[in-house]
């Protein structure tokens, strides 16, 4: 079976800066980035503002925080019911 997943071609992204073909790997520090220029780059151009989430400034405030539950809804299953 070991030989199996070694002959499987590994999963590649490519780097959202250059484009370069990169393996998606815990190896590769910089994913999804191919290296730390591009990932340098990319945090950037959202410092600059070059990159923006559309929205009005502050909108995220003016949410209910009841919208938001960290808690898993009781679905009746799992650990816990009986």
């Amino acid at each position: 079976m070991t030989e199996e997943k070694n002959s499987e071609k590994p999963f590649t992204v490519k780097c959202p800066t250059c484009g370069k073909e990169v393996v998606w790997s815990t190896d590769n520090p910089y994913r999804p980035f191919c290296s730390e220029r591009c990932r340098m780059i990319d945090l950037g151009e959202w410092a600059s503002g070059g990159y923006r989430i559309e929205g009005a400034p502050g909108s995220a405030d003016q949410l209910d925080p009841g919208d938001f539950t960290t808690e898993e809804p009781d679905t009746g299953k799992g650990r816990g019911n009986r």
